[in-house]
């Protein structure tokens, strides 16, 4: 009987080790289903998201071309209400986080892109 008693502690240890690991691997706070963090799309404009606040930026001179605010629906859903600085409009767009480290996005006028989330 003592040597099951072992043998689960030993087991319950090995699994606390993992769960430590894995956390410090993906960072502190890592939460796969977030959005908050940086993101790029395929030109190299990058996209904060940060407390419900939206912001994109160009990363060779960090100038502001949109802001905005947006709500995470579900852990898969989010939307983004955008202010355009360039062009002077707003419009909607809805994300959808398909991967932890990929979100597909469509435009309230059908456009459709993906942002990567940057790593520190």
């Amino acid at each position: 009987m003592r040597h099951w008693i072992r043998l689960t502690l030993l087991m319950v240890m090995a699994v606390g080790l993992a769960a430590c690991q894995t956390e410090y691997r993906n960072g502190p706070g890592y939460d796969p289903n977030s959005i908050e963090g940086q993101w790029l799309d395929p030109n190299g404009i990058q996209s904060s998201f940060s407390a419900g606040v939206f912001e994109t930026r160009t990363t060779d001179t960090n100038t502001l071309l949109a802001t905005g605010r947006y709500t995470q629906i579900n852990p898969r859903l989010v939307e983004i209400n955008i202010r355009s600085l360039v062009r002077n409009t707003n419009s909607r767009v809805n994300c959808s986080l398909v991967s932890p480290s990929r979100l597909n996005c469509t435009s309230s006028g059908g456009a459709q892109f993906s942002l990567t989330r940057r790593r520190a």
